[in-house]
């Protein structure tokens, strides 16, 4: 029983975490560490086993993170040269080519590590290694948590559903993207209307320097069109980006009704960084995703996961330079 009492404890503090407030990445650490120390209790106990079955398994085990890695890096390769095709040369639209062959050259660099005879090959390898494997369970913990966020009900019972922008196709149209969000924010309007407390509905986006009109504006003419009540959408107009989305649409929310619930409405892709952000941004609501095109996922989802690492910067900083050094002086 002591050997599961790792993956028990970080269990219980990932239910506590969730329960205090399931906005925070923590919450996916404890649980990528509770999986994490429960699979090596599992090994454990099944290498105890004196049984073929527990040996072919055990060689399943060890291979299969192997073969997984180089199928990872080529689909995430194959997926790259299909976001270039679709959605043009831009660095964005490169992530996940550039993860798959980044992929492929940490393999090659252990591979070479070990054929070579050179003490300092060996320690870039092994530096290299360790803060790859560093990365992968972060990562690991970001989709995995991410999926679990966003399989959660939405609440029916919310002042306001704030809908994000996300750029104005030729300056004036919806595009498709932005479009799925909208949807998904007038279905779940339409749910909580059907019980006859209707909330209002924020439009959120400012005017960019390539769009003619304020996104929001253009949100709300499509959604008119559309037939949805003119009366019950509030235009914010003036945000740049997520952070500004989320904190002027707080202030408004909070002028008018200072105790509100809300629900923020944005991507799949960008639900759980979003729910992050509206924690930081002391936005009193949780966050539904919409859907996305499945070729735009892998991309969108690794940005996503630099976006979060990057504001946690100095205690992932101080990690891998603690693994550095760890491998400098092995």
């Amino acid at each position: 029983m002591l050997l599961y009492a790792p993956a028990i404890l970080f269990l219980l503090l990932a239910g506590f975490g969730v329960l205090r407030d399931r906005r925070r990445f923590s919450n996916a650490v404890y649980l990528g560490l509770a999986v994490t120390f429960l699979s090596f209790a599992l090994l454990v106990t099944l290498g105890q086993a004196d049984s073929v079955l527990a040996e072919v398994v055990l060689i399943a085990v060890v291979l299969a993170p192997a073969l997984a890695t180089l199928v990872l890096a080529a689909l995430l390769i194959a997926n790259g040269f299909k976001m270039l095709r679709k959605e043009g040369r831009r660095l964005a639209n490169l992530l996940s080519l550039l993860c798959g062959v980044g992929i492929l050259a940490v393999v090659a660099l252990l591979i070479a590590a070990t054929q070579a005879d050179s003490p300092v090959l060996v320690t870039v390898a092994r530096t290299v290694f360790l803060l790859a494997c560093y990365l992968s369970f972060l990562f690991l913990c970001f989709i995995g948590y991410a999926y679990l966020y966003g399989r959660l009900t939405p609440r029916e019972d919310v002042d306001y559903i704030v809908v994000l922008g996300s750029g104005l196709l030729g300056g004036t149209r919806v595009p498709p993207l932005l479009a799925s969000r909208l949807d998904r924010a007038r279905a779940l309007y339409e749910r909580q209307a059907a019980t006859g407390r209707p909330p209002m509905l924020i439009a959120s986006g400012g005017q960019g320097p390539d769009e003619q009109l304020p996104e929001s504006h253009a949100m709300a003419a499509h959604l008119v069109d559309r037939g949805f009540p003119a009366d019950r959408i509030i235009r914010e107009d003036r945000s740049r980006t997520t952070e500004e989305n989320l904190r002027f649409s707080r202030d408004l929310m909070a002028a008018a009704t200072p105790d509100y619930r809300c629900l923020v409405v944005t991507n799949n892709f960008h639900a759980f960084r979003t729910a992050i952000l509206a924690r930081q941004q002391s936005v009193n609501g949780q966050v539904a995703g919409s859907p996305t095109a499945a070729y735009f996922w892998p991309s969108a989802t690794i940005r996503e996961f630099v976006a979060v690492i990057s504001t946690h910067r100095w205690i992932n900083l101080a990690v891998c330079a603690f693994l550095v050094l760890v491998s400098v002086s092995a």
